[in-house]
């Protein structure tokens, strides 16, 4: 069988090289309290009744420090079309703060590592949400509205999936933080109108 010749520049050689780390960062106002929003984030065993793509999570150990810092070690479970994954994350929760998780064992992932952070935030904020916020006065640091930022960096093991994941990476992202806003809407209501 005879194939047309057809030239390969060396950037279409690129989807077949080590993966590149891809990051994502979002900011968003929500009329919730730092409080309400952690604990969202933190409930890692609730994470497949709304996160998208996450199908299993548990914690396998967790424990308090002195400063009221939680540890945590978690395994989450995803699944996307035919790619299914179990993983391990070491999970750090600061309470009203932030939360980071960084994986630690995973044959999908080169670098995982998520960082959400909350503070009190000004309605006024040029980062909005689709939820309406509050204009009253911010009373205490633990009154809503908050200013939630996520970052997440990531490469995967797998040229393939790398070169997969570029073209959805911020889909997905995208749709993690819709998730997380429809999550604390259902927990907690339309939060300070």
């Amino acid at each position: 069988m005879i194939l047309p010749t057809e030239q390969i520049s060396i950037s279409d050689m690129a989807f077949f090289s080590l993966p590149q780390t891809q990051t994502y960062h979002e900011r968003k106002i929500l009329p919730y309290r730092p409080s309400d929003l952690y604990q969202i984030v933190a409930d890692v065993e609730s994470y497949p009744n709304f996160l998208p793509y996450c199908t299993g999570s548990r914690v396998l150990n967790r424990s308090e420090r002195e400063d009221g810092v939680v540890l945590m070690d978690a395994e989450l479970t995803i699944a996307f079309l035919a790619l299914r994954e179990s993983y391990m994350s070491s999970v750090t929760c600061k309470p009203c703060e932030s939360v980071q998780a960084v994986a630690s064992t995973s044959t999908l992932f080169k670098t995982l590592n998520s960082v959400w952070r909350f503070q009190p935030a000004s309605p006024n904020s040029p980062h909005p949400s689709d939820i309406p916020l509050s204009r009253a006065a911010v009373t205490s640091p633990d009154d809503g509205p908050t200013l939630v930022t996520l970052d997440i960096e990531f490469a995967f093991a797998n040229p393939m999936h790398a070169a997969v994941s570029a073209k959805v990476f911020g889909q997905v992202s995208q749709l993690l933080v819709k998730s997380f806003e429809a999550r604390c809407l259902a927990v907690y209501g339309p939060g300070r109108r």
